[in-house]
């Protein structure tokens, strides 16, 4: 049995709720319990969303929050809701391979050992038969770790992972844009065991100027944080630290169309 964990909030399109929800209950392993969490006030045209599937599915659980909190404090509220151990990630633009949920569980089965499980995913635009890229990562825990000194290693919107784990990592950790990333880090240093199915379970919605946006002195402090945090707590040395820090300054700071095609060209596998 296990959850699935969503957040929407005022900015996102009603539309692309709708096919992330279809996504779930059209799964060949079906959820035993959906958790979405409102964070902040919605439009009437999500809230619409919201009422007409929560009436439809018992199963959908609604977290209202009074105000926006942004995503790591809306998950760690809506963490507190999901009554199994095993919980799935999922994000409300997203949309779900049919056989996703029973691949994951697949190996949670077969591995006990494992903590979170995640896959790759397939960038799109405007509808799934525009995949542009393939985000992989590294298949085994090792290769995971060694992978997480410099980069995200697990692909959030696809992950599954144990409750209780992520409980006693201290949940999300404050830090805008990369509460994934901080949370893996810190599960990684409390002995969790990763593992990245070596295929494609999710369809990540992505626009051609996504990489391009993400630039500038703003990205560049939160990942400096970031970068402090993993130092910290002793995940990188000091040389670790000081590369991580110049190729992020380089990466950001470059005019969008250079940054564009490295992010689509170099960091992406082409279809």
């Amino acid at each position: 049995m296990f959850s699935v964990l969503l957040s929407v909030y005022k900015k996102e399109h009603p539309t692309y709720l709708k096919q992330s929800l279809d996504s779930l209950f059209a799964q060949t392993l079906p959820p035993d319990e959906i958790v979405l969490v409102k964070d902040g006030p919605l439009t009437p045209e999500l809230e619409a969303v919201v009422t007409e599937y929560q009436s439809r599915y018992p199963m959908l659980k609604v977290v209202p929050l009074p105000q926006n909190q942004g995503l790591g404090k809306a998950l760690n509220e809506g963490l507190k809701h999901c009554s199994y151990e095993l919980v799935a990630r999922m994000d409300t633009d997203d949309i779900a391979k049919p056989e996703r949920f029973e691949r994951q569980m697949q190996v949670f089965r077969e591995h006990p050992e494992t903590d979170v499980c995640s896959a790759w995913i397939e960038e799109f635009y405007n509808d799934t038969n525009h995949v542009v890229a393939v985000k992989k990562l590294p298949e085994r825990h090792e290769e995971i770790r060694a992978y997480a000194r410099k980069r995200c290693p697990v692909n959030h919107p696809a992950a599954m992972f144990r409750k209780s784990k992520v409980l006693k990592a201290g949940g999300y950790p404050p830090i805008p844009q990369y509460e994934d990333y901080g949370l893996w880090v810190r599960m990684l240093m409390n002995g969790c065991r990763f593992y990245n199915l070596q295929e494609s379970l999710l369809y990540f919605r992505t626009t051609p100027d996504t990489f391009r946006r993400r630039g500038g002195w703003k990205y560049v402090v939160k990942e400096i944080g970031l970068q402090k945090e993993m130092y910290r707590i002793g995940f990188i040395s000091a040389p670790t630290f000081c590369l991580n820090v110049l190729i992020r300054l380089v990466v950001r700071l470059m005019p969008n169309g250079i940054r564009g095609f490295i992010y689509k060209s170099l960091l992406r596998k082409k279809k």
